[in-house]
């Protein structure tokens, strides 16, 4: 949904759009008696435009509480260097999901990896057959993330497989167990993305909230938490905003996205995230939020207003 514009903002419009309105018709008055070249009146009658253009208002991610980052992967035709540059901009903390390979250009810009990528989410914890691959994929990405300096990265469940929830719970814990000792001495926090298994991603086991909070709890370490993805967890239970009150302190790291469609955080779709970012940023909330969503329409105007409507 968007915000409504407040009393200021309102009078201020309307300013504008009388003073631009005049001159235009002052332009087009002065051309008909021949006071004004063309091209004076032409000057003048593009004032409106441009008055409201230059008025509009700089979105800073930075004047709000939270700390916004954005998914690469949504946005397929920037590069990552582009990404950065369109980060920085907006007033970002950084970029979510890249590798190593990228730190260099996030540090350039002066930006974070608010999410290291590691492993395969099909093939995850809950199944013992992939253990041995997926606990390397984390080391690697633990021993990378902490040299840079960052906080985060992610892991998967995976698919069930047939495999039923319980014995898919003591799989992970046992495959965290044996990881998250290190994630501790270098002061990294796994995070396992909660996905939703009945649009996106079927057969994912850490389907729901319950479930992943249940896993924390076992695990039993401040550096292990969930990802809390909005999107996907409001296909799943809905109830976000008192999810979130509630159970905070599981989540270390939120991902945004319209439903229907993971599109942009418009009126196209039912969740409306000034609420939701506000009552995050009430639980004091220090980590990262990241937009993800994959724009339908211009993909930087979709961000900057993802991102002005989470200024909070």
């Amino acid at each position: 949904m968007q915000r409504e514009n407040t009393d200021s903002e309102t009078s201020i419009t309307r300013r504008l759009f009388g003073a631009s309105a005049a001159a235009t018709t002052l332009a087009a008055g002065a051309l008909a008696a021949g006071s004004v070249t063309t091209g004076t009146a032409a000057a003048a009658a593009v004032f409106a435009p441009a008055a409201l253009a230059n008025a509009a208002p700089a979105v800073d991610a930075k004047t709000g509480k939270l700390n916004q980052s954005v998914c690469k992967w949504c946005y397929g035709s920037l590069t990552v260097e582009q990404m950065c540059q369109e980060a920085v901009k907006l007033g970002l903390v950084g970029v979510d999901l890249l590798k190593p390979e990228d730190f260099p250009t996030l540090k350039k810009h002066g930006l974070v990896c608010t999410m290291v990528s590691a492993g395969s989410l099909s093939d995850g914890l809950c199944d013992e057959k992939y253990h041995e691959a997926s606990l390397k994929a984390m080391n690697e990405a633990i021993e990378a993330t902490s040299a840079a300096g960052f906080r985060n990265v992610i892991c998967f469940s995976g698919n069930a497989r047939g495999i039923d929830r319980k014995t898919g719970m003591k799989n992970c814990v046992a495959a965290l167990k044996k990881i998250v000792g290190v994630a501790e001495k270098k002061n990294v926090i796994l995070n396992m993305e909660l996905l939703n298994s009945r649009v996106d991603h079927a057969d994912y086991m850490c389907d729901n909230s319950a479930w992943g909070i249940e896993l924390v709890k076992e695990v039993g370490s401040n550096n292990f938490k969930l990802l809390y993805d909005i999107y996907h967890m409001q296909i799943m239970e809905g109830d976000i905003i008192r999810t979130i009150q509630k159970n905070h302190q599981y989540f270390g790291h939120y991902h945004t996205g319209g439903n229907p469609g993971r599109h942009e955080l418009n009126d196209q779709q039912e969740l409306y995230y000034p609420a939701i970012a506000k009552a995050i940023a009430a639980t004091g909330f220090d980590g990262y939020f990241a937009h993800e969503f994959i724009p339908a329409g211009d993909p930087i105007a979709g961000l900057t207003d993802a991102v002005r409507q989470c200024i909070v």
